[in-house]
């Protein structure tokens, strides 16, 4: 089609970004707990059973102590990159990190060696001794809350991680479909890491929490719900609870019916005391389902639970992606279908006109011929003057681009958030922290809002244009549904949420700490950053595609008016002029309607392969 130029600049860089979206996009699950709930069991039970053993670091002793992400690129070899903790000293982002590779240690996986790759993943369970001092200034050290602090040696000195993050690229069928799953340690390690607990764990599309089935729900289970996954959630289907270490209550003393009633009333226990429907309480042993997939074992897996948990990752959650991904795969061709019919249609009506012309010239003398390109010689002046309005149109488009820019850029976003930074800068208590937070996300509403109004104020005046233009000259063109920009006034709101639940006692006692306080800020600003990014995005590439689409008209026009003389030309100057240039129209009609008959046939292999999946979303 390209090479046809059926293909607007706009529609190609819509199905670029298409392409893209289905390479990268990924689902990310988080597995949160408390120590000892069992998560690197249920990841080797999940992902690594083939091995015949544990590849995660499970038994005693061993712990995650940085956050852990699986996934997999094809781009990638298999490898695990840890990111040193002290770059937590540094200004940049966790998600500024992962685009400086060469800042991570890189340790290389042999997928075919069980022993190598298991010893390569311990390194997640590193630790470090450092002063007092510095495990402040890594943020695992508070004044104000002596009870959260590490054990003090015998030379003063403390054990915090030795890595701040880690990623695991390796294959595996859920993780080849985009599956995430990010490991996160424990509650103290969670509020250490700010980014984590109000960036990566909110954007989670779902979240699995896990409990111990022999304790039910701890205290601190409670402190890390309430304060990292009670709230925030855009959908309360994707906050998901885990019943681990189910095989605690196996008796052999009592009934299976006993048991399944014990098991019962924990999941009923469970989610009155978390206050989700029981549904979404899954019970499972990881360690039982691990065991039984190792042994080939199907009635210790069943029993396990593990296989009701798998079938959630990939009939449930994955299948929520592909099926998002297949309506946007739908919407993509359905829009090449709508503009490049519209171009096929305007050539082929310019071509039915160009040989009704030609034909009506037939017998006529010279001076007929010559007032015929005369005329057709002021039409294409009339036309070239009548568009030149164009030009004002994108002058006021440019203006208006500008505009939202101006709101939501980065700029305007560090102004916002400057009296917010500033106070979370400050030593000491953060008094009246909430009203400020409340004040700043405001105007960020405000801000997102205005755009809207912009955004609405530049539909406006391309569908007057668009109107006119049609009218005037028989233009074909149709603007697309103006981008949803209130949807991101919703992302806001989530991320105000989960800010406001992460400013309670516990850590308003972590706010007093300067250090912490700018690891807050950036997290914060990278999320921010990310959805205004995201709403111009949509709006700029909305309006692009509609320049695009014009320009693609203007420019068929013009061609059309190039044809047209040129026919009335080789009719002046060659016998039979007429009568082979009619032939060519002819063929090139028919060569449009074979390619017309293909794209359609084409297209609606694309929407058909795709309409069963998208009604099952």
């Amino acid at each position: 089609m390209k090479e046809r130029a059926l293909l607007d600049a706009g529609v190609e860089a819509q199905l670029q970004r298409l392409e893209e979206q289905m390479r990268s996009d990924k689902v990310t699950v988080a597995f949160v707990a408390e120590f000892s709930r069992g998560k690197s069991e249920l990841i080797n039970a999940l992902f690594f059973a083939n091995y015949g053993r544990r590849i995660m670091p499970a038994s005693a002793g061993r712990t995650t102590m940085c956050p852990t992400e699986l996934g997999y690129d094809a781009a990638v070899p298999p490898c695990l990159r840890l990111l040193p903790i002290e770059s937590r000293l540094q200004p940049q982002s966790l998600a500024d990190w992962r685009q400086l590779p060469d800042q991570w240690t890189e340790i290389a996986l042999d997928v075919d060696d069980a022993e190598q790759l298991a010893q390569a993943l311990l390194n997640v369970t590193q630790v470090r001794q450092v002063t007092q001092d510095e495990a402040r200034a890594l943020g695992f050290w508070h004044d104000d809350a002596p009870q959260d602090n590490p054990p003090v040696d015998a030379n003063g000195l403390v054990e915090v991680p030795r890595w701040r993050h880690a990623l695991v690229n390796i294959e595996h069928p859920l993780l080849q479909q985009g599956l995430v799953i990010l490991d996160t340690p424990g509650l103290n390690a969670i509020g250490a890491e700010p980014e984590l607990t109000v960036n990566l764990i909110p954007q989670a599309h779902a979240v699995f929490f896990l409990l111990a089935a022999d304790t039910g729900v701890t205290q601190s289970d409670m402190t890390v719900w309430r304060e990292h996954l009670s709230t925030g959630a855009t959908d309360v289907n994707a906050r998901m609870v885990v019943l681990n270490k189910i095989d605690t209550l196996w008796d052999a003393l009592s009934t299976p019916e006993q048991v399944q009633a014990q098991i019962d009333r924990q999941r009923a226990q469970s989610a009155t005391t978390l206050g989700v429907p029981v549904q979404q309480v899954m019970a499972v042993s990881a360690q039982k389902g691990l065991l039984a997939k190792i042994t080939g074992d199907t009635a210790l897996l069943q029993a396990s639970g593990l296989a009701l948990l798998e079938t959630t990752l990939g009939d449930g959650i994955l299948a929520q992606r592909h099926a998002l991904l297949r309506s946007a795969v739908a919407h993509g061709v359905t829009e090449l279908r709508n503009v490049t019919g519209r171009v096929l249609q305007v050539r082929r009506r310019d071509l039915i006109e160009q040989k009704m012309e030609l034909q009506g010239l037939g017998g006529k003398n010279s001076v007929v011929v010559k007032n015929m390109r005369t005329r057709i010689e002021q039409e294409k002046h009339e036309f070239d003057a009548g568009s030149a309005k164009i030009h004002a149109l994108r002058a006021v488009q440019r203006k208006l681009l500008g505009d939202a820019f101006s709101l939501l850029g980065s700029r305007t976003l560090k102004t916002e958030m400057a009296a917010l930074a500033g106070l979370l800068r400050q030593r000491g208590w953060k008094v009246g922290v909430k009203t400020v937070y409340g004040e700043t996300f405001a105007h960020l509403r405000s801000n997102m809002a205005q755009a809207q109004a912009v955004a609405t104020e530049l539909q406006s005046m391309l569908d007057g244009t668009f109107r006119q233009l049609n009218a005037e000259f028989g233009f074909l063109l149709q603007l697309a549904p103006l981008p949803e920009l209130p949807r991101f006034q919703v992302e806001l709101d989530e991320i105000e949420a989960s800010h406001v639940q992460y400013l309670g006692l516990r850590n308003v006692l972590k706010l007093a700490q300067p250090e912490f306080a700018e690891r807050l800020v950036r997290a914060l600003a990278t999320r921010l950053k990310g959805v205004h990014a995201s709403a111009f995005a949509e709006l700029e590439q909305w309006s692009k595609a509609a320049t695009a689409q014009l320009e693609d008209q203007l420019k068929e026009r013009r061609q059309s008016f190039v044809r047209r003389l040129d026919g009335i030309d080789r009719m002046q100057t060659a016998a039979g002029g007429l009568d082979q240039r009619v032939a060519e129209i002819e063929v090139q009609e028919a060569v449009l309607g074979q390619f017309d008959a293909r794209l359609q046939l084409l297209t609606s292999y694309f929407l058909t392969t795709a309409e069963p999946q998208v009604a099952t979303a």
